[in-house]
């Protein structure tokens, strides 16, 4: 027998909430060996900062729903006006920006839970969450103006960019090339089902109007499928959880190798834009959580993409892999703070480096030649200190080697500082 989801008249129920945040970013770049550079490259000795501020306004409609309402004022760029770096150092900075405050609603959403049986968990209150009750076995139906991986690649120790790793290859899979306009939002709508251990999930959103750009398509037809698997275990009696995700982008993209032949053709740097047409680009993804013991949890995710097409809406990666692990401050009496260490390895197809090598942009990368390709070769490291219970000060350093796939150029280093409080 299927029942809305809703707390007993026992259990807590909030019908209304106000939630906030607040954060501030600076980051900035060592005097790195740069000998050429091109539209999209990193520039040595270079420094930027990001302010947002966010409002999470939800409500209670009837029973088992949620609305919420998320306005934000921006303000900021990111390191070159976020290029330079496929493993962007900063998750906080999106692809545009500007020098004044401007305010943008980034979410509007209706969410629906639906209990499969009469057993009920507590939901305690918190950002895009009201407090209750619902069934370990539910369905949640969720459609409005969100980000994707509000729902899909969420990995508990590494996919908040205002409390834990910046990295934008450490937060989320760096293939996982997820519809969403320039500030990584999307409208579109998912179906989850929870059911003992595991978990399913499928979402339908649209795509922007063309690759990287701040306006999503307004009649949906340029538009991207997502699909996970979802596992909880226990090993060694600590929890765990594996997921397998997978999209396909539906929209006019690019083959790279066209673009380089047509580049040849006409004595001129790629440009993919002019061998755009309607096709696919798909991709896959793992990601695992595990908590090792009190308090040390460890993360890891690997992925791929079509290697071939233009990268869309995220960053120019093709493959990647990245490890890393989140320790607690207890074991120092500092029970608050955070430290965490992550390691990242991505790569481009060979089609990619070629049309690099061509002159040819990408989402983020490109230097005006690629004559020696590497990997991208990624550390990062951040403290996230408590200096209130709801306030922190973290303190981030990220090593790059090979920065936009460039052996020729850097290594890099870049170091931040993050203000971050919420309530």
């Amino acid at each position: 027998m299927l029942a809305i989801g809703a707390a007993s008249a026992d259990e807590p129920s909030e019908t209304f909430a106000v939630h906030g945040q607040f954060t501030y970013t600076e980051q900035d770049s060592d005097g790195f060996d740069a000998p050429y550079r091109g539209r999209n490259s990193l520039t040595p000795n270079t420094g930027a900062e990001t302010v947002d501020a966010t409002l999470f306004i939800g409500a209670r409609l009837w029973s088992g729903s949620e609305i919420w309402a998320s306005p934000e004022i921006d303000q900021g760029f990111g390191l070159d006006d976020t290029l330079g770096v496929a493993g962007f150092p900063s998750g906080e900075a999106y692809k545009v920006g500007k020098n004044q405050p401007y305010i943008r609603l980034q979410r509007l959403f209706l969410r629906q839970t639906v209990d499969l049986d009469g057993r009920r968990e507590p939901v305690d209150s918190a950002q895009l969450q009201l407090a209750g009750a619902r069934s370990p076995d539910r369905l949640v139906l969720t459609a409005g103006k969100m980000s994707v991986v509000d729902i899909f690649d969420n990995n508990q120790y590494a996919h908040d960019p205002k409390n834990d790793f910046l990295n934008w290859a450490a937060i989320d899979a760096g293939t996982f090339d997820y519809a969403a306009d320039s500030w990584g939002y999307s409208v579109g709508a998912a179906l989850e089902w929870y059911g003992g251990p595991w978990a399913a999930r499928f979402g339908v959103f649209d795509l922007s109007d063309v690759p990287n750009s701040p306006d999503l398509e307004p009649a949906f037809h340029e538009f991207q499928y997502d699909v996970e698997i979802e596992r909880s275990f226990a090993l060694v009696g600590r929890p765990g959880k594996l997921r397998v995700g997978a999209f396909d982008s539906r929209a006019r993209m690019g083959l790279l190798d066209a673009a380089v032949a047509r580049a040849l053709i006409t004595d001129s740097p790629a440009d993919v834009a002019s061998v755009r047409s309607y096709r696919s680009r798909l991709g896959a993804y793992l990601d695992l959580e595990q908590e090792l013991c009190d308090g040390l949890g460890l993360f890891a995710r690997a992925g791929k993409d079509q290697g071939n097409v233009e990268a869309y809406e995220f960053t120019d990666i093709d493959r990647t892999v990245s490890a890393g692990l989140s320790l607690q401050g207890t074991r120092w009496s500092r029970g608050g703070d955070t430290v965490g260490f992550a390691a990242i390895l991505d790569g481009i197809s060979a089609d990619r480096e070629r049309y690099l090598n061509a002159g040819g942009l990408g989402v983020l990368v490109g230097d005006g030649k690629l004559p020696h390709p590497g990997p991208e070769k990624i550390i990062e490291s951040y403290y996230a200190l408590s200096v209130l219970q709801y306030a922190h000060l973290s303190l981030d350093y990220q090593f790059v080697t090979n920065p936009g796939y460039n052996r020729d150029r850097g290594p890099v280093s870049i170091f931040a500082v993050r203000v971050h409080a919420q309530f």
